[in-house]
């Protein structure tokens, strides 16, 4: 079987490879960011109807500011953000299971959303909604040495965000890519990748366990 490689930040690269080894899969952490407190203002708490949470990184990132807003209900894009928003003492009104604009088509029309989340983040569509981005936290690019580079050469790589593909591309440089195949989250995280790739699958949802699944037929295709 070939190996996984994930390039997500920590946590979630170690908790994407222990997912991975409950299925048989041997995976390894090799990130390529690493996450970031931004400073940010925190904003009237009574202007807002609700939460909007993308990813469990706000939660933890976001320090004392977070506590201005346990009064709001949260809607999180999945279960590990919704399980975070729940460990910091708030309400979760709902959890979408595929992507943040489907979570936000269910939710009734005129809501005022405050979205605490990353810099870097894909704009949803609004489906009538009124919603207030405040960036809490970043992914900064890390360095990887030559020889992590090379361990990259001939795995499965898993994207989970179109800078994820981006930065991928970049680290990889001039080697050759014939042998390497990609995995991704959404057909945005796997956009901007660059060309010479064995090739790039996207998940069918956009959510970890799709991902690895699909990573799972890569990986053993490459065995067989």
């Amino acid at each position: 079987m070939r190996k996984l490689t994930i390039i997500r930040p920590e946590p979630g690269a170690s908790e994407t490879v222990a997912r991975a080894a409950a299925m048989g899969i041997e995976a390894v952490a090799l990130p390529l960011f690493a996450i970031e407190r931004v400073a940010w203002s925190a904003p009237d708490p009574h202007q807002f109807d609700a939460l909007l949470l993308t990813s469990a990184n706000a939660v933890r990132h976001a320090g004392p500011g977070l506590e201005r807003f346990h009064r709001l209900p949260v809607h999180a894009v999945g279960a590990a953000t919704a399980d975070a928003a729940r460990a910091a003492g708030f309400s979760v009104a709902s959890v979408g299971g595929t992507g943040v604009d489907a979570l936000l088509a269910a939710l009734p029309d005129g809501l005022a959303l405050l979205h605490l989340g990353g810099e870097h983040r894909h704009a949803p569509r609004l489906f009538g909604k009124h919603v207030f981005v405040v960036p809490v936290y970043r992914s900064a690019a890390t360095a990887p040495g030559l020889a992590a580079i090379d361990r990259l050469a001939g795995s499965v790589v898993a994207l989970h965000s179109a800078r994820a593909g981006a930065r991928l591309s970049d680290v990889f440089g001039f080697r050759d890519r014939s042998g390497t195949a990609l995995v991704a989250l959404s057909a945005q995280a796997g956009a901007d990748v660059g060309p010479g790739w064995e090739q790039v699958a996207v998940a069918g949802r956009p959510t970890d366990s799709a991902l690895l699944a699909l990573a799972a037929e890569l990986c053993l295709d490459a065995a067989e």
